[in-house]
């Protein structure tokens, strides 16, 4: 329960709040739900709205009960609002009208109530507010990495679908190399705990009842190696004595499919034919990223002669023709056909490029455009930046994140996914991801909200109140340190996660989480995709700590001066008391990043 109204914290942000002065809304005798027309036939909305009102210990009033408080929700063409999942929410003393284009609109209007809800002034009442809302991009997704040692369980997989509906995210991938149980590829799944096409489909439906779309997603090209190590599948293997990565380190083992040998589409085409069936969502993201070993060993010739590029670009066509024969639209992770930028306009009209890119300082601006300009559709793929880093890397993330929002909008960017990988074995905890989640949630669906202060004063919310938080250093050097504005900047966000998804009623975890992230920062190390910390653990006890590069600034001092850090956020998660479902297993996780 909130003292003031003024208070108010939303997440996402709303385009436009009004909080009125007026006395909070009463429902004395429950609440009378009235779908009208045709939301009549939205179920799930009635669900969500009456789910919503009980958090407030709002009761849903017998039926034919008159003095009961109405709580109407309106098929309603909203103006000016282009998108279908705008809604209009409006609650005063006459009770709560709910006003949407769409069912999905709704149900997003329902999410907000939620939120309204938990920031009730008494029990049985809701605060005045008027909110109209719509969102940025069309597609707001997360993808999240399963092929990295973690597969998460069911209902694990079932508490994220419920969080990405609240802030509003309407698609879900789970990153796959070899974690799905495919007929006849025993030996690359069994020791993986993989999805099976039966929890697919379940949560496919769980997904659906949400508004979320999960989409299917399987690596094509790249990143095969889980496949390619086993005899049985060597022969499709492009390098099959192994490779030399683009940053020096030796693998023995391919990565990359082989991409004339006839089997290799076969495989891939084995593989759609029984992963898709499983999805009802008719997009499909192929992967196709970070082909290293291309053109060093089996078509090394054929990559000489007629340029690597080429050499990619027609198996991508391969690919597409399964998919398209599928009645899919596909994506892929556009990094590859970005290093081959006279190739882009032979790229077919269907396809979705993916732009991704995960320091603050990546050139979003540059690739956004290679795309726009070529008339493709596309999204911006920033990260959580969680991976290799144990505690995440926030300033980093968070202006990461920002970056991709303004530069997609800019130039006019359809989709926003936010991803979260599992780099050498997902080795940190769920929780590092859920700040940079909700930042990015937020950003997703209004990226100008952040800067509006929300919930600062009653009036609304302007679109342009600030200037932008996040900035970064000119230069494009893996190592270029962003400016980070400290924790004070990334107040709004903070609370919000706070009050809504820890429901902390110390309201301090947030900033823990946000400290334990930055605490990297003091070894004076600044490493490409990667934190200091986490990378001496993951080298060999006998092998000494690198001393060229970025390392050269390793000190006992600077050691010294992150354990501090680590010891100062160790306090503030001490006075945390948060009372969400998960809050034991969250609590634990955040002890285990410090």
């Amino acid at each position: 329960m909130q003292d003031s109204v003024s208070s108010l914290v939303f997440l996402p942000v709303p385009k436009s709040l009004v909080i009125s002065g007026a006395p909070a809304a009463r429902f004395p005798g429950g609440a009378r739900m009235v779908l009208e027309g045709a939301a009549a036939e939205w179920g799930g909305v009635r669900a969500a709205v009456e789910g919503a009102l009980a958090e407030a210990g709002i009761p849903a009033a017998a039926a034919g009960a008159e003095s009961a408080t109405p709580v109407r929700v309106v098929r309603a063409k909203l103006p000016g609002a282009l998108s279908e999942e705008a809604y209009r929410l409006t609650v005063d003393a006459r009770g709560v009208v709910l006003e949407a284009a769409s069912e999905a609109g709704a149900f997003y209007g329902a999410m907000t109530l939620r939120q309204l809800a938990r920031q009730a002034p008494a029990k049985g009442a809701l605060p005045c507010v008027r909110i109209e809302d719509r969102p940025d991009f069309p597609h707001r997704g997360f993808m999240l990495d399963v092929s990295r040692c973690k597969v998460p369980s069911m209902s694990s997989l079932f508490a994220l679908v419920d969080l990405l509906a609240e802030l509003k995210l309407n698609q879900l991938q789970l990153y796959t190399e070899h974690t799905f149980a495919y007929r006849g590829h025993r030996t690359v799944w069994e020791h993986a705990s993989p999805l099976t096409p039966e929890e697919i489909r379940a949560l496919d439906a769980y997904c659906r009842e949400r508004h979320v779309e999960l989409v299917p997603n399987q690596n094509s090209f790249g990143h095969m190696e889980r496949w390619l190590c086993h005899a049985e599948y060597a022969h499709l293997s492009e390098a099959p004595d192994g490779f030399m990565t683009p940053w020096g380190e030796w693998r023995a083992t391919s990565s990359t499919l082989w991409a004339a040998h006839p089997g290799s589409v076969e495989l891939v085409r084995g593989l759609y034919d029984e992963l898709l069936p499983n999805f009802t969502s008719r997009q499909f993201n192929v992967g196709c990223d970070e082909t290293f070993d291309l053109g060093q060993g089996r078509s090394r010739e054929e990559c000489e002669r007629r340029g690597k590029g080429r050499v990619y670009l027609e198996f991508l066509l391969k690919i597409h023709r399964l998919v398209a024969a599928e009645g899919r639209t596909m994506q892929f992770w556009g990094d590859i056909i970005l290093h081959y930028p006279e190739l882009i306009p032979e790229l077919p009209r269907d396809v979705v490029p993916l732009v991704w890119g995960y320091e603050a300082d990546h050139p979003f601006a540059e690739q956004c455009r290679a795309f726009a300009e070529n008339g493709f559709r596309f999204y911006v793929c920033p990260g959580t930046s969680s991976w290799q880093a144990l505690g995440g890397r926030t300033s980093n993330a968070l202006a990461n994140l920002r970056s991709a929002a303004v530069n997609g909008l800019a130039n006019g960017a359809e989709g926003f996914l936010i991803t979260d990988w599992g780099d050498f074995g997902y080795w940190q905890p769920w929780a590092t991801a859920l700040l940079p989640l909700a930042y990015g949630a937020g950003l997703a669906w209004n990226t100008a909200g952040w800067e509006a202060a929300p919930g600062g004063t009653p009036g609304e919310s302007g679109r342009d109140a600030h200037a932008p938080v996040f900035t970064a250093t000119p230069s494009h050097c893996p190592t270029a340190t962003p400016v980070c504005p400290g924790r004070d900047a990334h107040a709004p966000v903070l609370a919000a996660l706070d009050r809504l998804v820890f429901r902390d009623r110390a309201g301090c975890l947030a900033r823990a989480a946000h400290d334990l992230g930055d605490a990297y920062r003091e070894t004076g190390v600044l490493l490409h995709n990667a934190s200091a910390l986490s990378r001496i653990l993951l080298l060999p006890a006998d092998k000494p700590l690198p001393k060229e590069g970025a390392w050269e600034g390793l000190t006992a001092v600077g050691l010294a001066a992150a354990a501090a850090a680590v010891g100062r956020a160790e306090s503030v998660l001490a006075e945390a008391r948060p009372e969400c479902a998960e809050s034991a297993r969250l609590l634990a996780e955040f002890r285990q990043m410090a």
